[in-house]
């Protein structure tokens, strides 16, 4: 389902809903092939921590099932134990890890990416930033023709690099080994000298307050730059990253023309999301 902005008034919004065709979802992993897993896992994300004892009560399932997943879920990195019960890992300080957060609602990131592809025109300029959504989001532009795309995210070049009708420029700078994302003031000094049509960028955290948030100041201060040399922001967040906290200050949803997510946004960033006059988009399984 695509929820498009049709008409603003200082008062209301009015939206239309259309059908999205939806290609075949990234890969799964363990966890993301079980439901009762990712279901456990979205408990914990909305509470921040759980006892055991609640999520077997919520899930309808024995303590040993729970106390298996919550070990499984830990050894890759998804939750952290302690005496009791689970919570998530350093919610302020630190993100998790990248290999994880490919895996984490990879179907979601899919149709999120698919959704973008198909309101990115052939012949455009764009800006891809670091992270597993845009990630799948060049995954799914392989096909687009006469694009050029500037980017800090070695995973995002290699990945269009495929596409012989696809200009990719990268950043220089620092790449950080634990998701090959380009940072620092030489990546900074080098997106200023473009001006591009979109940038289509991935967060870690939409507060309530509708600040974007990230965890690394470095990033940060790259994404920034990004959306000033940009003439449209796009922002592509799944449902997970609504109320989640991060330490450092992006940017506000005053700044987003777009937004793409795959579940309708919960309902105290509605009248946010109207406010700012982001036309958002809902990309549902068909």
């Amino acid at each position: 389902m695509t929820i498009t902005k049709q008409a603003a008034t200082p008062c209301c919004l009015r939206y239309k809903v259309l059908h999205l065709p939806v290609s075949q979802p990234l890969p799964f992993c363990a966890v993301n092939s079980n439901p009762r897993q990712l279901q456990l896992l979205e408990e914990v994300r909305q509470r921040q921590s759980a006892t055991v004892e609640q999520l077997a009560d919520i899930l309808g399932v024995t303590l040993q099932t729970v106390r298996r997943d919550v070990q499984k879920m830990a050894d890759m990195g998804l939750l952290v134990r302690f005496h009791g019960g689970v919570r998530m890992p350093s919610a302020t300080v630190e993100n998790i890890a990248h290999p994880q957060r490919q895996t984490m609602h990879a179907e979601g990131k899919a149709r999120i990416a698919q959704a973008i592809a198909q309101a990115i025109p052939n012949g455009c300029s764009l800006i891809l930033n670091i992270g597993t959504t845009t990630e799948a989001v060049a995954k799914a532009l392989l096909r687009h023709q006469g694009l050029r795309v500037i980017t800090n995210n070695l995973n995002v070049a290699a990945i269009l690099s495929s596409n012989a009708d696809c200009e990719v420029i990268v950043a220089g700078g620092v790449v950080r080994t634990r998701d090959r994302g380009i940072v620092g003031e030489a990546a900074v000094d080098f997106i200023r000298q473009f001006k591009v049509d979109i940038a289509v960028i991935g967060i870690s955290a939409i507060e309530a307050d509708g600040s974007l948030r990230d965890f690394d100041l470095r990033e940060v201060k790259v994404a920034q730059t990004i959306i000033q040399q940009s003439r449209e922001l796009w922002l592509a967040a799944d449902h997970s990253k609504f109320d989640r906290q991060a330490m450092v200050q992006m940017a506000t949803l005053q700044q987003v023309d777009r937004l793409f997510t795959d579940a309708p946004p919960p309902r105290h960033f509605i009248p946010l999301l109207e406010q700012a006059e982001v036309e958002y988009t809902v990309a549902d399984q068909a």
